[in-house]
């Protein structure tokens, strides 16, 4: 089985060494997988590598959650997806790892995303394109916040809101040198990296395996 190159294996390093282990993305009844996809490879941007695809909806439950190869672009093999249908059991995975819930939600106590203090553990929620966040799920919150509009119409698409909302913890954080990490600086980085070189040497497994086939 071949080996990666050095320059892989340090790429692989690199990407394991600065991501953000105690920060979760939530995505409840999302619908459109095009959707998923995209908060997938902008999660991979970031650093962030757990999302937790939350399906509470009756008439959802049974839908097929593949994500397309194509919006994800190859982000899918980076980051790690949980899929729950129980809120209790996906907030009790959720709190393993992150502090602070907040959510995408206004309501009289909702702040502002710049308010926000993403540079500690969190996790983020983000509801179904038409729906929003269910009662169910905001009561797992800790906070809500809006992104500030000024336009006509004041929503964005759910990919889209959860990318501005990423680039602004990832300034937040960087401003922290949390991404500062020429070396792996945990156990659970370490962990990540072997499984970045697993997953490598798996892939070029089957691809052998296919061409033989």
């Amino acid at each position: 089985m071949r080996e990666p190159t050095a320059k892989r294996k340090e790429k692989f390093k690199s990407v394991a060494a600065r991501r953000q282990l105690d920060v979760a993305i939530i995505l409840e009844n999302i619908t459109d997988m095009h959707n998923s996809a995209a908060v997938m490879r902008t999660c991979d941007a970031v650093g962030i590598s757990r999302i937790f695809l939350l399906n509470t909806d009756e008439s959802l439950k049974h839908k097929n959650y593949t994500v397309g190869k194509r919006t994800a672009s190859g982000s899918r093999k980076w980051v790690e997806l949980s899929y729950f249908t129980d809120s209790a059991a996906c907030f009790k995975e959720v709190r393993k790892y992150c502090d602070k819930i907040y959510a995408t939600h206004l309501n009289s106590d909702s702040i502002g995303l710049y308010d926000c203090d993403f540079t500690s553990s969190c996790a983020l929620i983000f509801g179904n394109e038409k729906d929003g966040i269910t009662e169910e799920t905001l009561a797992y919150a800790d906070q809500n916040f809006v992104i500030p509009m000024h336009g006509m119409v004041q929503s964005l698409n759910i990919s889209v809101a959860c990318a501005v909302t990423l680039y602004e913890l990832q300034r937040q954080r960087l401003r922290e040198g949390k991404y500062n990490h020429a070396d792996l600086p945990t156990a659970s980085h370490q962990e990540l990296y072997q499984n970045y070189l697993d997953r490598h040497q798996k892939q070029n497994y089957n691809k052998k395996v296919e061409r033989k086939g």
